[in-house]
């Protein structure tokens, strides 16, 4: 039996140290693509599952590891994509949220929430008149901030 395994087994030394190359690649690949995930957690959602390469377990080709390779590339690739546009969204929210607070007139009825901008917790900010239609004929424009999170009370009658 020994000498069935070591038939099976025997690789030459390059194909071998092509092996370890594309296994540490794979490995560094998958470790990049669950940091993204956990940079990315409450804000979006991306997925760091990596697929089996088969169903039962054995020794991998070249080919499978390469292509394991590539699509853990590829799925790293958009990741990055999209950690980066949902970071540029942000920084323009957090933009028109400065500019907002600077000239509430400019922006009327702009809301404007935390998770728009990035930040935790639940709470927004609001273009509105002040003191209501008055203020709204007048011209009076200020950027209210609200108190945060809805009691669960208030919560839950809403959602009926």
């Amino acid at each position: 039996m020994s000498n069935l395994l070591a038939g099976e087994l025997r690789v030459e030394g390059d194909e071998r140290l092509a092996r370890v190359e594309l296994r540490r690649q794979i490995g560094r690949l998958e470790a990049e693509l669950a940091a993204l995930a956990a940079e990315a957690f409450p804000r979006l959602r991306i997925d760091s599952h990596v697929v089996a390469a088969a169903g039962a377990p054995r020794l991998l080709g070249l080919g499978e590891l390469e292509a394991a390779r590539d699509s853990l590339a590829t799925r790293v690739g958009e990741a990055r994509q999209l950690l980066r546009a949902q970071d540029e969204l942000e920084t323009r929210n957090r933009e028109l949220l400065d500019r907002m607070i600077a000239s509430p007139a400019d922006f009327k009825w702009v809301r404007i929430s935390r998770d728009d901008i990035g930040a935790p917790g639940c709470g927004h900010w609001h273009s509105r008149p002040r003191f209501g239609l008055l203020g709204m004929l007048m011209g009076w424009w200020r950027v209210r901030v609200s108190s945060g999170c809805p009691l669960p009370g208030r919560l839950a009658a809403v959602e009926r």
